[in-house]
């Protein structure tokens, strides 16, 4: 086993929860006083960040961490219906084959996290899961998974679906794949210029060969 170290968004990126939760959204719009976005909204929706959709249907920002938590509540009364993102699977099965650890940072619940990784045998492939109830600082939760893990930030590499993923990243100063299959497109991911931007699953091991080899090249180059 080496030591490298690939950590995964969850929603979007490995669970296939995009609909799911633009649906919770809707649904809870008038409870939370904000405009539910409409169809031609939501075919645009893939081209905003997290904070331009919350401008856009006029969220108060207030509202915004006791949304996301009954977001996360009713999305686990239905979580057994959660299935990973098509092609998904096989590619963690063969990341963890060729020795690379991996893990999870995600600001959905640990329980839910749990439930679809069993449901679909994908749990024993984790060496972590790290759950925060905030969506705008994920970058201090991979900081602390650095620290406590005592893991050096050339060997960890972050795989996730949003704007936002990228940019937590890259505040805490370690490589990043973007995917185009969750929430945002390969438009706007491009913008944010992660190191690697993939389209299918497959690709992600590609992605990560590149990443492990530019490593290796580095070190034998001092």
């Amino acid at each position: 086993m080496n030591d490298k170290i690939i950590v995964f968004d969850f929603d979007g990126t490995i669970a296939d929860t995009y609909h799911a939760l633009v649906n919770l959204a809707n649904q809870l719009a008038k409870e939370f006083d904000y405009k539910p976005l409409e169809r031609d909204e939501l075919l645009k929706l893939k081209d905003l960040s997290s904070w331009e959709i919350i401008k856009q249907a006029g969220i108060p920002l207030f509202k915004i961490p006791f949304l996301f938590k009954r977001i996360q509540i009713e999305l686990g009364k239905d979580i057994d219906r959660v299935k990973p993102i098509l092609g998904i699977e096989s590619v963690l099965f063969k990341l963890k084959y060729r020795g690379y650890r991996l893990g999870i940072i995600t600001s959905n619940t640990e329980k839910n996290v749990k439930i679809v990784l069993n449901n679909h045998h994908l749990g024993s492939l984790f060496d972590f899961i790290y759950a925060e109830t905030t969506i705008f600082s994920k970058h201090r939760v991979i900081n602390e998974v650095i620290r406590k893990r005592k893991i050096n930030r050339a060997d960890i590499i972050y795989v996730g679906d949003e704007t936002r993923d990228v940019r937590s990243a890259q505040k805490s100063r370690i490589s990043v794949v973007a995917v185009a299959w969750g929430f945002n497109s390969k438009q706007v991911l491009a913008k944010q210029q992660p190191d690697f931007l993939v389209e299918q699953p497959l690709q992600l091991i590609k992605a990560i060969e590149q990443w492990n080899s530019s490593w290796q090249t580095k070190v034998q180059g001092k």
